[in-house]
């Protein structure tokens, strides 16, 4: 059986800011919805699902990232995960320029944790915490692969 990656999902508290940081680091937004519905509530599994989404896309649209607000029920804040922890908690993409990317990420107010880390001579790369706390990876390739 045949598989692919549809999309990422992430719930934000601000869908805007996260919109704005996102299409900054060259993801550009395919659509919009307001979603709710008997069929939002069976498929998510949660009674009274109303969420407002928005879909955006790698340059290379092999990528997609759905995020969405919770317009009902009232969302639920919870301490952003630590890069150790089991579980979902981050997103990561390559960039040409890491340096340009974390421009970029700071005039969002979004800073590595700690800082730039090199990898065998192949990747320089970062966590830093986006919108809501998300967990992001930029990665820049040094050698061909």
């Amino acid at each position: 059986m045949p598989i692919e990656l549809e999309n990422v999902g992430i719930a934000v508290r601000d869908l805007e800011a996260a919109i704005a940081f996102f299409t900054d680091l060259g993801l550009s937004v395919l659509g919009r919805d307001t979603v709710s519905g008997e069929w939002a509530d069976t498929a998510v599994g949660l009674d009274g699902n109303h969420v407002e989404i928005a879909v955006l896309q790698t340059p290379d649209g092999r990528g997609r990232l759905e995020l969405f607000r919770y317009l009902h029920p009232e969302a639920v804040e919870t301490r952003p995960a630590l890069p150790h922890e089991i579980g979902m908690h981050r997103v990561a993409f390559s960039v040409d320029d890491l340096d340009e990317a974390l421009a970029t990420a700071a005039r969002h107010g979004c800073h590595p944790l700690r800082g730039v880390a090199t990898y065998r001579d192949l990747y320089r790369l970062t966590y830093l915490r986006g919108p809501s706390g998300i967990l992001v990876m930029l990665a820049q390739q040094l050698t061909p692969s």
